[in-house]
């Protein structure tokens, strides 16, 4: 990861900003950091994948709907995520592999317990090449 991408916190909300040099990488960095509230990806070995689509009518619903869609595939099939690839990622539609692991309670430490996305204060910006996210999450 370079310092044109990552994910931080919110200090104020359970939550993330993400940001990139394209909205793919963003995309990517926002389902990274959310799912770290989970389980630290630090802790989780590359050793399977899931593909995650997600679709949108706008740039806030996609980021809503693809973070929906990557919980899901955490909390239904209890997989846990040490990287997250985007490999497409229109106005409306988004492409993803999320690489991880099944959970493991022996080996990984569980962290906030998110329940889904949530709309409040969501936003997608782009500027000059810049692309930023922000994405709140109910515990």
């Amino acid at each position: 990861m370079s310092a044109a991408e990552g994910w931080a916190r919110l200090e104020a909300a359970a939550g993330v900003r993400a940001w990139g040099p394209t909205r793919a990488s963003a995309f990517a960095q926002a389902a990274q950091g959310v799912l770290a509230l989970i389980v630290r990806p630090e802790e989780v070995a590359e050793r399977e994948h899931r593909e995650v689509r997600a679709q949108g009518q706008s740039p806030e619903q996609l980021l809503f709907n693809w973070i929906t869609e990557c919980l899901y595939v955490h909390e239904i099939e209890g997989f846990v995520v040490c990287r997250v690839d985007v490999d497409a990622c229109s106005a409306t539609v988004v492409h993803g592999v999320l690489h991880g692991e099944e959970l493991d309670t022996g080996r990984h430490r569980l962290g906030t317990s998110v329940k889904s996305a949530t709309m409040d204060h969501l936003s997608v910006a782009e500027q000059d090449g810049h692309h930023e996210l922000r994405i709140e999450v109910r515990t």
